[in-house]
This record gives structure tokens, C-alpha cells and sequence, in this order.
């Protein structure tokens, strides 16, 4: 157990305790003896109310967009208000996102459009607008901006925020500042939020998923284990499907079971992921808001000297545009969750494929076998005069490329990659390569010389 965390007979408030508490209705701030489902705002009477003991000490939020790209099509065409909305190709593709009427019926992003369509036959469905929700992302990420600097975007609709000092300069409990930021965010733009405060970022990012849409939740220290203990291992970040599987097959399917295992057993187990389940199955994150204006993406193409319709071809310059996007990356301190295929066909016409990631990358590897996997079902003899890899959704350094629990030898691969990048660095770009960038070029029949 962590020793820094109180008994468990003291992490839960008893009715008794003075709560600090914040009306996200009026911005009333008052200290509230009873639990915080039962409170009424004494200022206007109405029962939107933040409250937790912790309340005046806890600093870190994340914010979160509530279906996001539903929420600006619904605000610019209000009929669609009561009606169920899908955000993806009409035909083709999978889901971007959906309103929650639509998740009602079981809609879910990234599910494939033929089975949201049969899950929820009265939807309408809307190709995205990306013009538009990036110009909407970035009024919102103005409006955060307007209370602190530190700001760390995750993506266009959600992003961490420090409120540390605020209070001097605004004039209210950070809580209270989130509250009226909330507000002024549905307002003045026409979108909702969800929003989680607590002492640090996993704790924060947790939160505001948990009482979507125009949630706002609180953890903190002392309730941290109780809060935790009860979810699924998943929600850890970098914990996807398939190492899920691996700790179910260790009887393992709870954030509270690793809380009652040492951290040397769950080392011993699982490597160096395992310090990074202890720790944070214990709310323990050590990360900063990191504010910075990098670029939402990073990616490398190229025009093709004559256009290619083989795979062999193709994938030989894709594996080139993934070192060249994996040293952007890490000369740039980046990772990214998002990788993204473009081709250009001989016609000029633009296809491209995303797919996003259980856990940030920065290593070629990753993105030549995502590129690769998302190369192949468009190779049927078209020819392509461009291809290129790029990478997106930014996470910090830390979470990315984390040790994987259910494929071991693409941890070794990683291992492998970032000792070659340390002999780079010692010796030169261009005198360690891998076999991959030495092989032969494939003659025109496409097999290998």
C-alpha cells in the first residue's frame, strides 16, 4: 500500500465534515457539512454543486469537449437537437464521434458505419467538417488560455490545465474558476464541457470522464484509492484490449487488485510496466502541465519519381518516411496517437487512412507497421504518384512506447531502436542503419533482386 495515502477509514468524508463547496449555477462559494448530493446552493437554491473537502487545495484540470464534432453540428443546425447524430463517412468508414442519443443505442467511436447505422437506424449521419471544428477547438482553447498559461492541449477538444496562482489573479477558487469557465464556454460558443479537478493529471483525466456530458468531478487524495479500486484496469492509460486480456489471464480485471500487490511483485511480473500499474493504480503521477504551441502534427511525403502500384515498391518508401517522421519526433520531444497514410493517385486524387493507438509512438517502427497494415487493402493496382506517414493527437514523451504486456518482441524492437538512435548519437546519422533501409530495391516486376 502506499504509505502516503491515509487509512482507509479516513479517505471517505463522514456527514460531519465541513465540505468547501462551489454552485455552478450562481459561482456561490460556501463550506457545506453534508455530502455533496444532498447540497443546495444557499445564494440562488438550486443544487448544481461542486463539493469536496479538498476543493480549495486541488489545482490540475482536464477539459473535455462533450461529443465534441455532434455538439457544433447541432449548434449550427438546431433541428438536430433532439435527433440522434453520427460524425463519419456516410457510405464508408467508421464512426468520428457520436451525440449521446446516439450512443443511447449503443453508437461508439471508431465502430464501423455499417453496424452504428444498423445500431441506430434513424441517425443522420454528417461527413466531418474539420475547417470548422478546428476554428471552434481553438476559440475554446482562447477561453482556457483566459484564466491560466499553462495550458497543455491534448487534442482539439480537451486539454490539461495548472491552475496554480490563480486565485490571486482571478479572484476565486480555482473550482469556482472552472465553474464560470464551464459556463462561458457553453455560452459564448455553444458547446458543453466536462471537467475533472484533482492533484494531478491521471486523476484529472479520469475525472472528466466520469459524469459526461456537463459533468464536473472532484478527486482527491484521501478519496483517490476508494475512487480508483473500483474501475477497470483499462482506464489506466496505455492499459489497451489486448494487455487487458493478458492481466485477465492473470486474474487481474480491477484497478483495486493491483492496489493490493506489491511493487516488486507486479515488477517482477510485467517489467517496466508493472511500476507504472502500481503507481498509478495508486493515483501516483508525477507529470507537469506542460504548456507548449507545437505543431498539431508531424509527418513526411514524397512525390514518386514514376507512380508505383506494387506493395514491395511502396513499402520501401514508407519505411524511409517513417525514420524520417520518427527523428522529427524525437529531435522535437513529441509523441503522437494518431498515425495517418496518404496516397495520391495518378489521377491526383488524395486517399487517406488514420488509425489511433492504444499509447503515443515516436519510434519508426510503430509507424511503418501501421502505415504498412494500412497500405495493403489500398494496393489493387492503382498507381500512386505520392505516399506519406504522419502523426498526430500529441501525448507527453513520457507515455509513449510503453513497454507491451501481450507482444514482448515489439518491446524489444523499440529497445533495439532507441539504442540505435543512442549510437547515431554518438557516431553519426548515417552509420547505423537497419536491414530494412539497406535492402534492394525491387526491380519493375516487383520481386525483390
Amino acid at each position: 500500500m502506499d504509505k502516503s495515502s491515509p487509512p482507509i477509514d479516513q479517505r471517505k468524508p463522514t456527514d460531519s465534515q465541513a465540505l468547501s463547496a462551489v454552485c455552478r449555477s450562481c459561482l456561490h462559494q460556501f463550506e457545506a457539512p453534508q455530502v455533496a448530493r444532498d447540497i443546495v446552493c444557499p445564494n440562488c437554491g438550486r443544487n448544481r454543486i461542486v463539493a469536496h473537502p479538498e476543493l480549495a487545495q486541488l489545482n490540475i484540470a482536464h477539459i473535455d469537449c462533450d461529443a465534441f464534432y455532434a455538439s457544433v453540428e447541432k449548434r449550427d443546425n438546431p433541428e438536430l437537437a433532439s435527433k440522434p447524430v453520427i460524425i463519419g463517412g456516410e457510405h464508408r468508414g467508421v464512426v468520428s464521434t457520436a451525440c449521446y442519443i446516439a450512443r443511447m443505442n449503443g453508437v461508439r467511436s471508431a465502430m464501423p458505419m455499417f453496424k452504428a447505422k444498423k445500431l441506430c437506424p434513424d441517425a443522420v449521419i454528417i461527413r466531418p467538417r474539420m475547417t470548422v471544428y478546428r476554428d471552434v477547438g481553438l476559440q475554446i482553447r482562447e477561453k482556457f488560455r483566459s484564466i491560466t498559461p499553462s495550458v497543455q492541449p491534448l487534442s482539439i477538444d480537451e486539454a490539461f490545465l495548472d491552475l496554480t496562482g490563480t486565485q490571486r489573479l482571478h479572484g476565486m477558487a480555482p473550482a469556482a474558476l472552472l465553474a464560470r469557465l464551464a459556463g462561458e464556454i457553453e455560452q459564448d460558443i455553444g458547446v458543453t464541457v466536462s471537467v475533472g479537478l484533482a492533484p494531478n493529471k491521471f486523476l484529472a483525466k479520469l475525472a472528466s470522464d466520469m459524469d459526461k456530458p456537463r459533468g464536473f468531478i472532484v478527486i482527491g487524495e484521501a478519496d483517490k484509492l476508494d475512487i480508483l479500486a473500483k474501475l477497470p484496469i483499462t482506464r489506466i492509460y496505455g492499459i489497451g484490449a489486448k494487455s487487458a486480456q493478458r492481466l485477465k489471464k492473470d486474474g487481474l480485471t480491477v484497478i483495486g487488485q493491483l492496489q493490493d500487490m506489491e511493487e516488486a511483485t507486479l515488477i517482477r511480473r510485467y517489467g517496466e510496466i508493472g511500476q507504472r500499474l502500481f503507481r498509478l493504480s495508486r493515483g501516483i503521477d508525477t507529470r507537469h502541465v506542460s504548456p507548449n504551441s507545437k505543431a498539431k502534427s508531424v509527418s513526411s511525403e514524397r512525390t514518386l519519381n514514376k507512380d508505383l502500384a506494387d506493395l514491395p515498391s511502396l513499402e520501401d518508401r514508407l519505411w524511409s518516411l517513417s525514420e524520417t517522421v520518427a527523428a522529427d519526433l524525437k529531435r522535437k520531444e513529441m509523441a503522437g496517437l494518431t498515425v495517418t497514410l496518404k496516397l495520391k493517385t495518378s489521377m491526383h486524387r488524395i486517399i487517406t487512412r488514420s488509425r489511433t493507438l492504444d499509447s503515443p509512438t515516436q519510434l519508426a517502427e510503430t509507424l511503418f507497421e501501421v502505415g504498412s497494415d494500412l497500405l495493403k487493402p489500398l494496393v489493387d493496382g492503382t498507381p500512386y504518384r505520392l505516399i506519406g506517414i504522419g502523426v498526430s493527437h500529441f501525448r507527453p514523451v513520457t507515455e509513449a512506447d510503453q513497454p507491451d504486456l501481450v507482444e514482448p518482441t515489439r518491446t524489444k524492437r523499440a529497445q533495439v531502436e532507441r539504442a540505435m538512435d543512442s549510437l547515431r548519437g554518438r557516431f553519426g546519422g548515417s552509420t547505423i542503419k537497419k536491414g530494412r533501409s539497406m535492402r534492394p530495391a525491387p526491380n519493375p516486376t516487383g520481386r525483390r533482386q
